[in-house]
């Protein structure tokens, strides 16, 4: 009886190559993004004939001299050193609108939170109060409520015979330099709706388990609003806060409409854009128009980052650790 061995032979190792050059990883990160170029180019493409385009010009003008007819004459910093030094104009509009920012945002983001934490515990018809409360958001801006809004504080208007009614002698807001910058910050108070929806959806993310705990820890609903709703919606306050301290520094229709365009009376509701409308497009001065905006520009961008700095000791996120 005879056996067999049978040895299998060792697998040949096979190697194969591709006959085609292996791309690089970078090219093939490229190959995978360029139709994402391709739907971007339209929004790039705007952003760059309209966007960065006019800033440089804008930029360019504010050194100049130009009137829109004659060609820009080079004046280096002329336009700065006569808004900062010579121009009483200049800072009484920068005045009015820090004094409508100051007043107006608090109150609105106030009203706004106010009227969500209302919203949050209604039961039936929210749907319906929060379109009608948004609603001011969407017409407060145009120039038809503006108008509306001056007939309503003209003198012999709604307002004044309101307040006339209850022993309140004002005369019309319209005309009282006192009163007229009051009367567009009401305008911007009434249009609360935008960051009211957001402030809502905030307070809906809250967890009822810590106002149940705090209730039964003995704390009250002021305790609770303090040490529970004001901290976990500080991100939200803060986005809000961000929003309209630079939607505030550009206040113009209003003041375009109840001023008449040239910020009456004595000056009162000359906010710093309707200056800078008036310098450029009523005096032809555009190169001093140009140099208003960029420090408005700067402005705003040094308010921002102060904020974004300070939010560090009061905005807390749940997901930080030690806060």
């Amino acid at each position: 009886m005879s056996t067999v061995s049978t040895t299998r032979a060792p697998a040949r190792a096979v190697r194969t190559t591709d006959p085609r050059p292996r791309k690089s990883k970078r090219r093939q990160v490229r190959e995978r993004q360029w139709p994402a170029y391709v739907f971007l180019s339209p929004w790039m493409i705007g952003a760059v004939v309209l966007t960065f385009v006019p800033m440089a010009v804008s930029l360019y003008l504010s050194f100049t001299d130009y009137n829109l007819f004659d060609p820009p004459r080079w004046v280096g910093l002329r336009n700065y050193q006569e808004m900062l030094t010579e121009d009483p104009r200049y800072w009484r509009s920068v005045g009015t609108t820090m004094l409508y920012v100051v007043v107006a945002v608090p109150l609105k983001l106030g009203l706004a939170l106010g009227v969500a934490m209302l919203l949050k515990n209604l039961s039936r018809g929210r749907g319906f109060y929060r379109s009608a409360f948004y609603a001011p958001s969407l017409l407060g801006a145009s120039m038809s409520i503006a108008l509306v809004w001056k007939a309503l504080f003209n003198d012999g208007g709604t307002v004044a015979g309101v307040l006339d009614t209850v022993g309140i002698h004002t005369g019309g807001w319209v005309g009282n330099p006192h009163l007229a910058v009051y009367g567009v910050v009401l305008l911007t108070v009434w249009q609360f709706g935008a960051p009211m929806v957001i402030f809502l959806a905030g307070l809906q993310q809250i967890s009822p388990d810590l106002y149940e705990a705090a209730a039964l820890d003995g704390a009250g609903r002021w305790r609770q609003f303090m040490s529970i709703t004001v901290p976990m919606l500080s991100p939200v306050v803060f986005f809000n806060l961000v929003l309209e301290v630079i939607n505030s520094f550009q206040v113009f229709t209003p003041a375009f409409a109840i001023s008449g365009g040239d910020g009456s009376p004595a000056d009162s509701t000359m906010f710093y854009t309707l200056y800078l409308y008036e310098r450029g497009f009523t005096a032809s001065h555009m190169g001093y128009a140009a140099a208003m905006a960029w420090l408005l520009l700067i402005a705003i961008g040094a308010i921002t980052l102060i904020l974004f700095r300070t939010s560090r000791s009061w905005v807390f996120y749940a997901d930080e650790e030690g806060r």
